[in-house]
């Protein structure tokens, strides 16, 4: 089992930036691939970024490309999301995700354990 943590969310301007952070309990979690999503009142779910377990490849939604940088540290069990140049349609409740097993990065089923979520608002 692995359980996950999210920390970092707030409130921001348009333009500011957040680092969000994912804890992971579990001596596994260096080998599990990652990723974030999020999700809007009255929204679905929301792929935002994956990262293989080494940390070599990383993918992006086409919303966020360019403005969020997706990294870990497999040493302190960590996951982290960098994001930059926030506009008020980022605003969500951001979820980490551990353990993907699927074939494609953007499915939510495909990951076996997720946290609570942490909320970012971003005001215009």
């Amino acid at each position: 089992q692995v359980q996950l943590v999210e920390s970092g969310g707030g409130l921001v301007q348009a333009g500011g930036s957040l680092r969000l952070s994912c804890a992971a309990s579990g001596r596994t979690f260096s080998t599990y691939h990652m990723g974030w999503f999020r999700q809007a009142p009255g929204q679905e779910r929301e792929f935002v970024a994956a990262i293989t377990w080494t940390g070599r490849s990383t993918y992006y939604a086409d919303s966020v490309e360019g403005r969020f940088t997706i990294s870990r540290d497999n040493a302190k069990n960590t996951v982290n999301l960098q994001m930059n140049s926030l506009k008020p349609e980022d605003t969500a409740v951001y979820y980490c995700a551990a353990d993907f097993y699927g074939t494609s990065w953007s499915d939510g089923d495909k990951y076996r354990y997720w946290g609570q979520g942490t909320q970012v608002t971003v005001s215009s």
